[in-house]
């Protein structure tokens, strides 16, 4: 059988989950690809590849995708690296510079505009790059290792999941694992275990990954142990799937996303939702 190709995503809040893929043999059994959060989710699209780490809002439109249980990239509370940064308050805000490789991202701050936040705004696709976004507009989402850069002291800053959470009382889940269905009929390897164990090896790594990832990021070691085990939750729990549910029907309510869709999992014959149990937009 071929080796399944994974699309992986180039930022520190992935390093957990890909600790076995680049530390042991087991990274020989898939041929792996680093990008943005977005291509991961093209590449999934288009069949460029078969396992993603996508941004939730990605699920939606991609047809044919299972999910790997109980692993995500989330936040019950402050992420630090989704960030709004403003020269001004909220209220004056009307451009937004948007980093758009993370389309849950975007919709998250889309929601959080049109349903609390005073919306909608005008938002603007322009590269990460915080100086020219500011010079373009009144304000900047800025996503990933940027974001954890940002000095906070120079301007008005909105964790976004930090207010998900403050308005909600919800954690807020920003992407999963994927895999596309077709996929797993040329695999006998067992896919859930397989990611999950990766996961729980990375988060049994953490100061290994913080000796490595500080100087390519550009914080401190504690910072980055900080972010990978305080800041971003690896499940994809009961608590994070009620939270993901009541973002996607609060981003239909938004026309943000169009309607919602059953959750499948691997390893499940039904989907969750099928029967009007769970579903997501």
């Amino acid at each position: 059988m071929r080796k399944l190709r994974i699309a992986a995503i180039s930022f520190l809040n992935t390093a957990p989950l890909m600790w076995d893929f680049e530390h042991t043999e087991l990274g020989r059994k898939f041929d792996v690809i680093s990008t943005v959060p977005s291509e991961c989710a093209e590449m999934l699209r288009t069949g460029a590849a078969d396992i993603g780490i996508v941004p939730v809002v990605a699920y939606t439109y991609i047809p044919g995708l299972r999910v790997i249980p109980n692993v995500a990239i989330a936040a019950k509370g402050s992420v630090r690296s989704i960030l709004l940064v403003s020269k001004m308050p909220l209220e004056e805000v009307r451009t937004v510079a948007a980093d758009t490789s993370s389309r849950t991202t975007v919709a998250l701050a889309r929601v959080l505009f049109r349903k609390w936040m005073g919306g909608p705004r005008q938002l603007v696709a322009m590269p990460p790059d915080l100086g020219r976004m500011l010079e373009a507009c009144d304000a900047a989402l800025i996503i990933g290792d940027p974001a954890l850069t940002v000095d906070r002291t120079r301007y008005v800053c909105y964790d976004l999941a930090e207010e998900w959470k403050r308005l909600t009382g919800h954690p807020f889940v920003f992407a999963f694992w994927a895999v596309r269905a077709s996929a797993l009929l040329e695999t006998e390897l067992d896919l859930t275990r397989i990611f999950q164990q990766s996961r729980d090896h990375g988060l049994a790594n953490v100061d290994a990954l913080a000796r490595t990832w500080a100087p390519r990021v550009g914080i401190s070691e504690q910072a980055v142990r900080t972010y990978l085990t305080e800041n971003i939750d690896y499940s994809l729990d009961e608590e994070n799937l009620a939270g993901m549910e009541l973002f996607f029907k609060h981003a239909v309510d938004c026309g943000v996303l169009p309607g919602l869709k059953p959750l499948e999992f691997v390893g499940e014959a039904k989907a969750i939702g099928s029967s009007g149990d769970r579903v997501i937009g």
